[in-house]
């Protein structure tokens, strides 16, 4: 895979009517995450550290920053975080695929300076199985 562009990097959620990119965002970030279960034992070799295989929780999260572009999908993201429900959302990684599963918003902020635009922060936790489809 060669350079990509970030913006090219897209966070999309269901509208209804399909996905529509989620507008403004200026940075966006998507990381997993597995724990692991420890299975080390007084016979593990030299007392090295023995992880069961498989069997942590996985998740996922997104995060981005940005600024009020689109009414209509500043106001698809408030009224999901504000009625805690659970959407799809797919995460477009330029040149190598699309991350497709529900998600949560979890955190919502506001901010603005004195002689500046309102920016946002929002992050997301994923709340089911997530899909990979490569490009």
């Amino acid at each position: 895979m060669t350079a990509q562009k970030g913006k090219d990097l897209l966070i999309k959620i269901a509208d209804g009517a399909g996905y529509t990119t989620v507008a403004g965002l200026r940075t966006r970030r998507l990381s997993f995450n597995a724990e692991t279960v420890d299975i080390t034992h007084a016979e593990s070799a030299n007392r090295w550290r023995e992880l069961l295989d498989g069997a942590g929780v996985k998740r996922a999260s997104i995060s981005g920053r940005g600024l009020f572009k689109d009414a209509a999908t500043d106001a698809l993201m408030r009224q999901t975080f504000f009625d805690g429900a659970v959407k799809n959302y797919q995460i477009v990684i330029p040149d190598f695929g699309t991350v497709q599963g529900k998600f949560q918003i979890t955190n919502l902020e506001f901010a603005g300076e004195h002689n500046g635009e309102v920016t946002y922060d929002v992050a997301l936790e994923s709340a089911g199985e997530q899909t990979f489809a490569a490009a």
